[in-house]
C-alpha cells in the first residue's frame, strides 16, 4: 500500500485527479481504449470534477461504475447520475459512460450486462470506503457476502438488507474481487481522521468479512494507492 497524504482538500482533489489522469494516459499509450471504474458516494465528486478538466483523448475512454444502487441512471441518488454530473463535463464530455441499470431492464439482466461490459477489464479502479468498512456494495454482515467475495464473475447482484451502511438502498449490483483483480491501478479516496483510523484497522488484519474494503489490499494484483486528507 502507498499512502498519499495531503494537507488540504484542494491538494487532495488535484493530487488524486492527476494520479487517475496519469494512469489513464499510460493505458492509452499501450492500447486504443482505456477503461475506468468509478465509485459513488459523497467523497469523490470534487476529484471527478477536477479530472474532467484533464486534457486526455476522452473519446477513447470508457467510464463504468464500481457499483450501482437499483435505481435508474437519472435518479438523483444513483452513482451514474453522480458521475455524469461531475466527470462527464468539460473536456471529459466525450468519454463513453456505461450505466448498469436501464428503464425496463430487470435486475438479473442488469447484472448480466455489467458482466458483459466487464469482458473488457478495467485498467483503473477508483474505490471508496464507508464508515462501516464497506467498499463497492460489499457490506459487513451482508447476506451472501461470502458468495459475493468468492464469485468468479466481475459483478454480482446483492441484497444488503439490514446493513446500516446501505441505508435505504438494499438492492445493488457490485464489483467483486474477481472484477478488481485485473486492474493495473487501484486507488482508494478517503478523507478525515475517522477514515484514516479505519484504514489503520484494515491494515491489522486480512479478514475481509469484517471489513470488505480489505479486498483492495488482499486481492492479488496491483498495489493500492490511498489518497487521504484531513
Amino acid at each position: 500500500m502507498h499512502l498519499h497524504a495531503y494537507d488540504s482538500a484542494t491538494q487532495w482533489t488535484w493530487g488524486a485527479a492527476i494520479a487517475i489522469s496519469s494512469a489513464i494516459a499510460r493505458d492509452l499509450r499501450e492500447r486504443p481504449r482505456a477503461r475506468l471504474l468509478l465509485s459513488g458516494g459523497k467523497t469523490p465528486g470534487p476529484v471527478y470534477a477536477a479530472l474532467s478538466k484533464s486534457p486526455l483523448p476522452w473519446e477513447n475512454v470508457d467510464v463504468a461504475l464500481v457499483d450501482e444502487r437499483w435505481l435508474l441512471p437519472e435518479d438523483p441518488d444513483s452513482n451514474a447520475r453522480l458521475v455524469r454530473e461531475t466527470l462527464i463535463q468539460n473536456k471529459a464530455q466525450q468519454a463513453r459512460l456505461e450505466t448498469i441499470t436501464r428503464a425496463g431492464r430487470p435486475f438479473d439482466e442488469a447484472v448480466s450486462t455489467a458482466n458483459l461490459h466487464a469482458r473488457q477489464p478495467a485498467g483503473v479502479v477508483v474505490l471508496g470506503m464507508g464508515d462501516d468498512g464497506h467498499t463497492a456494495s460489499l457490506f459487513p454482515g451482508m447476506q451472501d457476502l461470502d458468495d459475493a467475495l468468492s464469485a468468479p464473475t466481475p459483478y454480482v447482484g446483492v441484497d444488503a438488507s439490514g446493513c446500516p451502511g446501505a441505508q435505504r438502498w438494499s438492492r445493488r449490483i457490485s464489483l467483486t474481487p474477481a472484477g478488481l483483480a485485473p486492474a493495473h491501478t487501484r486507488l482508494l479516496l478517503i478523507r478525515g481522521e475517522r477514515k484514516r483510523a479505519l484504514l489503520e484497522q484494515l491494515l491489522r488484519s486480512d479478514d475481509v468479512r469484517e471489513y470488505p474494503a480489505r479486498i483492495a489490499l488482499t486481492v492479488p494484483g496491483a498495489d493500492l494507492h490511498v489518497h487521504w486528507c484531513p
